[in-house]
């Protein structure tokens, strides 16, 4: 009996969502008309822009430019910084040759000292 009266209301629901109903007119003979032109532009038609245009357009705009300058500033500061690492690490590396070659200076000089005492 439940299983009847669900299988009723579900049958109901869907005569009604089924029924035909007029549409509502979208553009009404009445409505107020745009004062521009609305006709799409296709890609090969006159007046439409090409590709290469537009990316010389976006390419001119001062906030285009203003990045570009922008990233060449960055890659400038990298460099620099770059650079002064590479000064840094040639400094240490002279720096630790330098003490490397006294260390080897003074075992030379001390290994002779002491063989002379032997000597004698």
């Amino acid at each position: 009996m439940k299983n009847l009266f669900l299988v009723a209301f579900v049958f109901s629901v869907l005569i009604v969502s089924c029924s035909k109903k007029e549409p509502a007119d979208l553009y009404p003979a009445d409505s107020a008309k745009a004062s521009y032109d609305t006709i799409a532009v296709d890609s090969f038609s006159n007046g439409a822009t090409s590709v290469d245009i537009v990316r010389q357009i976006k390419m001119s705009s001062q906030k285009y430019q203003d990045s570009v300058k922008e990233a060449l500033k960055l890659q400038e500061q990298e460099k620099k910084l770059k650079e002064e690492l590479e000064k840094e690490n040639k400094k240490k590396t002279e720096d630790e040759k330098k003490k490397t070659d006294e260390e080897k200076k003074q075992k030379v000089s001390e290994v002779p000292a002491a063989n002379e005492t032997k000597t004698e």
